[in-house]
């Protein structure tokens, strides 16, 4: 058990999706999981496990911001052995062309917070994803048609 997570070892899967809001952690687990359980109610970031075609995964409440997500990602990591996260929710946007709703699978992010450097000894880093696991995003989405703007999925850069 972490601060943050009440958890019990193994009751969190090796795959987590990360809501800012912890309703929409709930609302995933009770909309897409199947056998699910609540392992966390540590000042209301919601987090549960259950099933998704035949696959253990967790969803897992960390509030807003970059700080707030990095106690829980580390958490996840650290104290319960976390593979795979991955960001679920929405997002602010400046370009007009983007339209709501769509789909953004991001290469690369930055940050002009601080938090980074807490990890990275008083580097700058940008966290890139996993490109296997940005590959197979792409692909879902494709094969789902998931609406992502005027082109067609594709490297975008957005400043």
């Amino acid at each position: 058990m972490s601060l943050h997570i009440q958890a019990t070892p193994g009751q969190i899967a090796e795959t987590v999706l990360i809501a800012g809001d912890p309703l929409r952690a709930k609302y995933v687990a009770e909309k897409i999981l199947i056998d699910v359980i609540c392992y966390n109610e540590v000042r209301g970031m919601l987090g549960f496990t259950g099933m998704y075609n035949g696959k253990r995964v967790s969803v897992q409440g960390t509030g807003m911001g970059i700080p707030s997500t990095a106690i829980y990602v580390h958490e996840l990591i650290f104290g319960y052995g976390v593979k795979k996260i991955i960001r679920i929710g929405t997002c602010g946007g400046l370009q007009s062309d983007l339209d709501l709703g769509i789909l953004i699978l991001a290469e690369a992010a930055y940050t002009d917070s601080n938090t980074q450097m807490l990890y990275y000894d008083s580097m700058d880093y940008a966290p890139t994803a996993d490109p296997e696991l940005l590959r197979q995003a792409k692909e879902v989405a494709e094969k789902n048609s998931v609406p992502s703007g005027k082109e067609s999925i594709q490297h975008r850069y957005i400043l």
